[in-house]
Order: structure tokens, then C-alpha cells, then sequence
């Protein structure tokens, strides 16, 4: 039996913003380096609202919340990711999908229901997600990973240098709530920012302020990227129980 591996984005596809061009090019070329047959799905936030999410998102072995925010829905986005942490679903959340991975944990797992997106509403009382005193737009930075983390295993490597694609990141004023409250902050930058997050004992989620995908390219498929396309390939032989 062929593997096909499905793969869906939550984010609503525009073909002229680079990231989401380089979110499809990317995952092929993990597709390719692997030997997995890969099938990409966006999903439209705004079709995320519904009260069928679950059973929507089930048909697919691993999700990607992609970059392009801000949505169209942000309460679609949100429940994505609180499917995917949830359920144990493969994830990755890159860029404005990091940011939306933040503000979903903090609601429902630490309990701050006013957490809120500077991009959304930049009055917020309680602003989980602040604008960067720069834009990190196109630039290229250096991080600092925890040897004990998961992203260290990926990457084999203390140190890293990631592009950007941002204008907002995690409020400094909140990263030690977030970090004890159990979505660890695994990569740093040099002043100590969050950078990437992962959540422990579960089968694969990571989100990532950078954006991987700007850097892969067929001969070179991002790392990160091969990690998570190989975690849902194992996901679904094991939910479908494929042989071998």
C-alpha cells in the first residue's frame, strides 16, 4: 500500500505572500528527500469556526499553522491548534503560527481568556503577543537552543541561524509564565527572546517566530521540516496501521 501523507495548513492561501509559496515548496522537498507521497490541503480559518472542526481535522496526519496572519478568523485558527494539542496531532506553527500557538495556550491552558494579539487589537489589557521594537522582516539571526530539548535533537546543534518574517513576538513580560506553565521556551535569541516553544510528551509539536521554509530548497530540505513530515508519516501508519 502506497503511504500518502496529508498534510493540512491552517491559514487562508494567498498564492503572492512568499511564506505560503515556500510553506508548499518546503514540504515537498521533505516529501522528496523522504520518499513520502505528500497530499496539501489549506484550510480556511473562517471554515475552522465550525462545531465540525474536529471531525474536519481528523482526516489529516499531521497540521501546519502557517504565517499570514492577521486571519481571517482567529477563533478558526485557534480551535486548530487546540485540536492538534489536544488530540496529539502532528504540528508545527511557524511565524504568525507561533504567535497564535501563544495566545491558544495561554486561554485555555493558563486560564487568561483576555490573552490577546497586539495585530488584532492593539489595546489589549493583557497582550500575550506584542509588536517587536523592529521589524525582524528578512532577516537572518542567530539562536541559542537548549541541549535538552526536542528542537536540539532536530537540529544536533546548540546554536542556529533562522529568517524572519515577523512583526510581532512573545512579550517578554509573560515568557517565564509561559515556560513554567509547560509550553517550554527551547530557542532564544541573544537578548534572551523567545524564539521556539515546543510542548513535551507530545508526539510533535514545535512552533518556531522564524520561518524554515524560506530556507529550504531541494537539494538542502529544512530539518524541521523533515522531522515533522517524518513524525506524520509515523502517525498515520500507526492511527491507520500500515505495514512497514
Amino acid at each position: 500500500m502506497n503511504l500518502i501523507v496529508k498534510i493540512g495548513i491552517i491559514g487562508d492561501y494567498n498564492e503572492s505572500f512568499i511564506p505560503h509559496k515556500a510553506t508548499n515548496d518546503a514540504l515537498n522537498h521533505a516529501s522528496r528527500y523522504l520518499g513520502i507521497k505528500i497530499e496539501i490541503q489549506w484550510l480556511s480559518t473562517a471554515l475552522l469556526e465550525q462545531n465540525v472542526v474536529e471531525k474536519y481535522l481528523k482526516q489529516f496526519n499531521a497540521l501546519w499553522c502557517a504565517p499570514g496572519s492577521p486571519y481571517q478568523s482567529l477563533k478558526g485558527a485557534l480551535n486548530a491548534i487546540q485540536f492538534a494539542r489536544e488530540n496529539d496531532w502532528p504540528f508545527i506553527g511557524t511565524c504568525g503560527g507561533c504567535q497564535h500557538v501563544v495566545i491558544e495556550y495561554a486561554r485555555n491552558v493558563l486560564g487568561f481568556q483576555d490573552a490577546e494579539h497586539a495585530e488584532y487589537n492593539p489595546y489589549g489589557s493583557r497582550l500575550f503577543i506584542s509588536a517587536l521594537p523592529c521589524s525582524l522582516v528578512g532577516k537572518t539571526m542567530r539562536i541559542n537552543l537548549n541541549p535538552n530539548s526536542f528542537a536540539y535533537r532536530i537540529y544536533k546543534s546548540t546554536v542556529i541561524q533562522e529568517q524572519y518574517y515577523c512583526n510581532f513576538g512573545i512579550n517578554t513580560a509573560y515568557q517565564a509564565l509561559i515556560h513554567e506553565g509547560g509550553l517550554l521556551i527551547t530557542g532564544v535569541e541573544e537578548e534572551r527572546e523567545a524564539r521556539i516553544l515546543e510542548l513535551p510528551n507530545h508526539n510533535f509539536f514545535i512552533a518556531t517566530l522564524f520561518v524554515p521554509q524560506l530556507t529550504s530548497s531541494p537539494d538542502n530540505p529544512h530539518p524541521l521540516i523533515v522531522a515533522y513530515l517524518e513524525h506524520a508519516a509515523r502517525f498515520k501508519k500507526r492511527h491507520e496501521e500500515i505495514p512497514g
